[in-house]
């Protein structure tokens, strides 16, 4: 019977799953003290984490017997992925298991800027009745939505989005080719300052690297084509968010949601203060009973087979 650490939150059923067959220690707080989690490393064979647990040579080091790690998630930025290479342990991610969580809120968000229902919100709650000055925003429908990051959320995000009747349009460096089929369309790709220029609303899935740093500057936020929306559900450190601010204030850019932030839990957002058409939310495109149903048990699943179940 193996021993596993799970160190953040899990749903019962795959809990119940894992229980079944191995020892399980379940300490959905344990990431918050450093000292507890390095003690319980020893002599375990997995660990499962979300995106507080910081798993780095410290914590790795006093866990010899250790053979995989289960990301309940897609990013891998608190995973020390050299050193559990170092050491053959496997990193599972849960891969596509949020991909339908996040491509809802992505258009839900592009239709609510688009339309600005927020500012509409706003000023009808004031006792306004501003229905001239809403009633020249644009239709959803025949809009152009570029996808930066074509990978698996990608490409379900543009599937929905298809349905809406938008057009897309992607960048991806990892990708070649001049466009990707998906399911009866396909989606043309671009160089990133093409896709800017011509998309009405941007959406952001690539993961947080050296090169994905700050993608969304003061010089590429400025290609955008005038009015556009951003839509940033995958990591806070790919937009600059002063930058970002400052065109939002101008009228630059014409909305934003935001779902991730540079850094977090995000203490101090005075940046965005007084930017009407803006949606800050707290890192829960992915997050939903669904989601986190489907991303627990893939994980539970994953290890159970790692572990030879």
């Amino acid at each position: 019977m193996s021993t596993i650490l799970i160190s953040e939150f899990i749903t019962s059923q795959a809990l119940d799953s894992l229980r079944s067959v191995h020892q399980v220690v379940y300490e959905p707080e344990l990431h918050q003290d450093r000292e507890a989690l390095i003690a319980a490393m020893q002599n375990i064979d997995a660990l499962i984490v979300r995106n507080l647990t910081q798993v780095n040579e410290e914590i790795l080091r006093g866990s010899s017997n250790l053979k995989v790690v289960g990301r309940l998630g897609v990013g891998l930025e608190n995973i020390d992925l050299p050193a559990c290479a170092k050491r053959n342990i496997k990193v599972i991610p849960a891969t596509g298991a949020n991909a339908e969580s996040v491509a809802e809120y992505v258009v839900g968000a592009a239709v609510a800027l688009t339309r600005g229902f927020f500012p509409a919100t706003m000023a009808t709650l004031k006792g306004e009745w501003p229905r001239p000055r809403f009633s020249g925003y644009h239709e959803f429908l025949g809009q152009t939505l570029g996808i930066v990051g074509f990978g698996s959320i990608g490409r379900v995000v543009a599937k929905k989005a298809h349905a809406f009747g938008l057009q897309c349009v992607a960048y991806d460096p990892m990708l070649s080719g001049d466009s990707i089929a998906l399911d009866g369309f396909s989606v043309p790709l671009l160089q990133l300052n093409n896709l800017l220029s011509q998309s009405d609303a941007v959406s952001l899935h690539l993961p947080y690297l050296p090169e994905t740093k700050n993608l969304l500057n003061a010089v590429t936020l400025d290609q955008m084509k005038k009015g556009a929306c951003l839509i940033n559900t995958a990591r806070g450190g790919i937009v600059d968010e002063i930058a970002l601010a400052d065109r939002l204030r101008s009228g630059r850019i014409g909305g934003a949601a935001i779902d991730v932030f540079s850094a977090e839990p995000a203490k101090d957002l005075s940046h965005f203060t007084g930017i009407e058409n803006l949606i800050l939310t707290p890192h829960i495109a992915g997050v939903t009973y669904e989601s986190n149903e489907r991303v627990s048990q893939m994980i539970a699943d994953e290890v159970n087979r790692y572990l030879g179940v």
